[in-house]
């Protein structure tokens, strides 16, 4: 069973159209990277699944239901834009509120256990206005989990956090799916640290889906190919390309994108009377990929 069936969705600001026809697909247990550049929909296909919008048009299904069924919204958490939480209460308080908010029994148990998952069980007498960004969104998805969700929905989670508060979020969202079978939707700019932890990628632009693919289909789509620099650069891109078939040159490097053996490319260089000063195998990733598909030219 898929977690998210949404097809031909269509959603209209006035003359603007923010979604036109938008076709997507979140298996169960997935941790789907939702990408797109500013304006492209998004925000807007997060917002109308999670009930905060109405769509113009199409459907939208979740666990095989009608989205507007209160028992399947009720498996449905989010973080979207940023947590609601009264700054001078300690995180403690703050959850406990939005646990009663939810009508929650045993709610500081659970407050425990979500806190727990996001690795925050140490900060729980903080205010909210002392914490880092980094465990305010993590504060967030702890609201989120509060009811014990098979769905959540998170909206741009990584803006903002150093190399250490990325590297706890990628592990909480790990483990989130792994450990409590949760479905996560989320969206970000940060490819990079997205590729990290995605299992299913969707492409989104002007409000349409461009390519839906998994991890592995990703990995199939980007070549390795063989990085050199060298004192005579242009002597070398000379030699590479009367042999081989693809070699261009990117971000002050020569790639050679053609099937061949780091080895092969030395002595041939050799032989020509030629040595690089670097030499790596290396491989296009996720936003290399988006960058090329938005301009059309996706390196396969």
């Amino acid at each position: 069973m898929n977690a998210i069936e949404i097809r031909g969705l269509t959603k209209q600001f006035g003359s603007k159209q923010a979604l036109a026809g938008l076709d997507m697909t979140v298996p169960q247990g997935a941790i789907y990277g939702f990408i797109g550049e500013n304006g492209s929909g998004k925000s807007t296909t997060e917002k109308l699944i999670c009930g905060l919008l109405v769509p113009s048009g199409g459907r939208i299904k979740l666990f095989g239901r009608d989205y507007t069924d209160a028992d399947v919204r009720a498996k449905v958490g989010l973080l979207i834009e940023s947590p609601g939480c009264f700054p001078n209460y300690s995180v403690w308080n703050n959850m406990l509120l939005q646990a009663a908010n939810l009508g929650i029994k045993n709610a500081a148990e659970e407050v425990r256990k979500v806190l727990r998952i996001v690795r925050m069980e140490g900060s729980a007498s903080n205010k909210f206005k002392n914490c880092s960004l980094g465990m305010k969104q993590r504060i967030g998805i702890a609201m989120a989990l509060l009811g014990d969700p098979a769905l959540l929905i998170l909206d741009e989670p990584l803006n903002g956090l150093d190399a250490d508060g990325m590297r706890i979020m990628r592990e909480v969202l790990v483990d989130i799916t792994r450990q409590y079978g949760c479905t996560v939707l989320i969206s970000s700019h940060i490819l990079g640290e997205l590729e990290k932890i995605a299992t299913h990628y969707g492409i989104i632009r002007q409000g349409r889906m461009m390519c839906e693919m998994t991890a592995e289909e990703l990995d199939r789509s980007c070549p390795t190919y063989i990085a050199l620099r060298g004192a005579d650069m242009a002597g070398m891109e000379r030699l590479l390309s009367m042999r081989y078939r693809r070699v261009e040159e990117e971000n002050g490097d020569l790639r050679v994108y053609d099937a061949v053996a780091p080895e092969e490319v030395t002595a041939y260089l050799y032989g020509q009377g030629m040595l690089p000063a670097e030499l790596t195998t290396a491989k296009i990733g996720l936003e290399e990929y988006y960058i090329g598909l938005m301009g059309g030219e996706v390196k396969r």
